[in-house]
């Protein structure tokens, strides 16, 4: 009696280890690598020096037209996350330069991939406006 409950507890203890092996090596990485993005992750600072040397470069703020409206870095462009979708394409080269911004960084993350999976080949996010250390506007 006492070596079958010792094989039985073995077994359990054995299922138990493999269950817990499978289950790390099936759950993706928390945090994705930035080698996994088609997109470049940028600073304010690195965003601005861009502009400054490529006047062509597009400046894209994802947020809403309110927010918008309420202050933005001179020169962008209201497009709204929500209304990137595949089934309308932009009308920018498929080849220009795009910087993506909103408030914090995450809908301009979330632009970056919509785009890149659209087929824009440079797309960059600098995160959100709240980082951007430079001049604001309202016109």
């Amino acid at each position: 009696m006492r070596q079958l409950f010792l094989l039985a507890a073995v077994i359990c203890f054995g299922m138990a280890i493999l269950k817990f092996y499978s289950a790390r090596m099936d759950r993706p990485s928390a945090k994705p690598q930035a080698s996994d993005k088609p997109w470049a992750t940028i600073t304010a600072e690195e965003a601005k020096t861009r502009l400054d040397e490529n006047p062509d470069a597009i400046l894209l703020d994802v947020r809403t037209q309110e927010e918008y409206d309420g202050g933005h870095v001179p020169g962008a462009v209201c497009f709204p996350n929500e209304d990137i979708l595949p089934e309308l394409p932009l009308p920018f080269e498929k080849d220009a330069e795009i910087l993506v911004y909103c408030r914090s960084g995450r809908r301009s993350a979330e632009a970056a991939e919509k785009l890149t999976g659209m087929g824009y080949a440079n797309v960059s996010d600098f995160g959100g406006i709240q980082d951007w250390p430079y001049e604001t506007t309202t016109d």
